[in-house]
C-alpha cells in the first residue's frame, strides 16, 4: 500500500513522491518504464548500505550494470572534495545523459547526489530514495542540491528536480534515536508554519518511533504535502518558499560556529525555531514557544554544549544565503501557521532571541 503525491514544477515538468512500505516493485516498474539504460549509479550512504545491502541491491537488479558508490556517513561528506571524487568516478566508469543516478540515504547523500546528477554531463536523471525521517519530509523534496563551503552551509549547489522520490518507511526501522530527533525538527517546522495540529500528533508519537508504523507514514505524507504545496507555489525560492527556512537562519549559524557535523541539522533548527518564535513574540505576535516544550528533553539528551558567543553567531548569520541587500531576512510568525519575512535591523532583539534560546539548553 502506498500513497502518491504529484509534484508539478511547471507545465512541462512534474514528478511523483511515492510513500509507503516495501516499495521495491513500484521502484522497479518505474525504472523499467522510464529508462532504457542498462547502467545505474547508486550513490549510497555507507552505513545505510551496511544495514540494507540486500534490499538496495535487489532494487536495482533489473539493471544489467549497477555501479555502487558509497558515501561516508556525516555532514563532512557534503564537500567540494567529495563531489569531485564522485564525479571523477562516474566519468571514469562512463555515463550517458540517459544513465540515472539513484541517491539512497539521508539528507547528506541526497543533497550531494542531487548536485552530482545536476553537473555530470550537465545533467543526468536523478531518483531519490530517502532513508531518514529528515530526508523523507524535507531534503528529498523540492530540488535543492548542494555542498557546504567554509564560508557557510549549502553555498554551492543548484536547483535540480528528481524524476521521482520513493520514501520507503521500512528503512526507518533501523533509524537511530538521534536521527528520529533530527527529522522531528523539520516536521515541527511544518506545524509552526502551516499545520499547528501536527504539534499534538507528534506529541503522541514521538516517544514511540515507528509504532504504529501507519501513523508515522501519515505524518510523513502530511509533511511532504506541505512542502510540495509550498514548492509548487515558488519553485526557485523567490517568495513564499522562503517560509521553509523558519528557524534555519539561526540553525545554520549554530552549525557553522559549532563545526559542521558536531551538531545535527535538526538539533540546530530546533534551537533556531525557539529563537525565531521568541523573536516573534517580542514583536507582539501571538505565539508562545511553550508549544516546543514537550520535545525539548529529547534534544537536551543528545546535544553537545552549544556555542555561547552571541556576537560570533550573529556574524555567522550574516553569511546566510537569505541575506538581501546586506539585510538579514528572518522567517518569523504572525501566529501559528502564519509565517512572514522580517527584515532584521534591530540587532538587540536578535541578541535577546539568541540569549533566550541558548538558555534553554546551556
Amino acid at each position: 500500500m502506498s500513497n502518491i503525491i504529484d509534484v508539478r514544477i511547471s507545465l512541462e515538468q512534474q514528478y511523483q513522491i511515492v510513500i509507503g512500505e516495501h516499495l521495491q516493485e513500484s521502484f522497479r516498474s518505474f525504472c523499467e518504464e522510464r529508462y532504457s539504460s542498462d547502467k545505474v549509479f547508486v550513490l549510497v550512504d555507507e552505513k545505510v548500505h551496511s544495514l540494507h545491502a540486500d534490499r538496495i541491491e535487489n532494487l536495482v537488479a533489473s539493471f544489467a550494470n549497477p555501479h555502487f558508490i558509497k558515501v561516508p556517513e556525516g555532514e563532512a561528506s557534503k564537500s567540494v572534495a567529495q563531489w569531485s571524487s564522485i564525479v571523477d568516478e562516474i566519468l571514469a566508469v562512463g555515463s550517458e545523459r540517459s544513465t540515472p543516478l539513484l541517491a539512497v540515504g539521508g539528507g547528506v547523500t541526497g543533497d550531494l547526489g542531487g548536485f552530482v546528477a545536476s553537473t555530470v554531463l550537465r545533467g543526468i536523471p536523478l531518483i531519490h530514495m530517502p532513508t531518514s525521517l529528515l530526508a523523507m519530509v524535507d531534503s528529498s523534496i523540492g530540488g535543492k542540491t548542494g555542498v557546504n563551503h567554509g564560508t557557510g552551509k549549502n553555498l554551492i549547489g543548484a536547483f535540480y528536480q528528481p524524476d521521482a522520490v520513493f520514501s520507503d518507511i521500512a528503512f526507518l526501522e533501523t533509524l537511530e534515536q538521534k536521527e528520529w530527533v533530527t527529522g522531528l525538527a523539520e516536521i515541527l517546522k511544518y506545524a509552526a508554519i502551516r499545520n499547528p495540529e501536527l504539534f499534538d500528533e507528534l506529541e503522541e508519537l514521538v516517544h514511540q518511533p515507528l509504532t504504529p508504523k501507519q501513523r508515522w507514514a501519515k505524518v510523513v505524507e502530511q509533511s511532504a504535502r506541505i512542502k510540495t504545496d509550498i514548492v509548487e507555489e515558488d519553485t526557485l525560492e523567490a517568495g513564499t518558499r522562503a517560509y521553509l527556512n523558519f528557524g534555519h537562519s539561526f540553525g545554520h549559524a549554530l552549525e557553522k560556529v559549532s563545526g559542521y557535523g558536531k551538531l545535527s541539522h535538526g538539533e540546530a533548527v530546533f534551537v533556531g525555531m525557539i529563537a525565531a518564535t521568541y523573536f516573534s513574540s517580542e514583536l507582539g505576535h501571538s505565539v508562545d514557544d511553550a508549544r516546543f516544550d514537550p520535545f525539548i528533553s529529547l534534544y537536551r539528551q543528545q546535544m553537545q554544549q552549544l556555542p555561547s558567543d552571541i556576537d560570533t553567531l550573529i556574524e555567522a548569520m550574516k553569511t546566510d544565503k537569505k541575506i538581501k541587500n546586506n539585510i538579514l531576512r528572518l522567517v518569523l510568525l504572525n501566529g501559528w501557521g502564519s509565517p512572514y519575512i522580517y527584515e532584521c535591523t534591530n540587532y538587540s532583539k536578535l541578541e535577546d532571541a539568541w540569549e533566550y534560546a541558548l538558555a534553554q539548553f546551556n
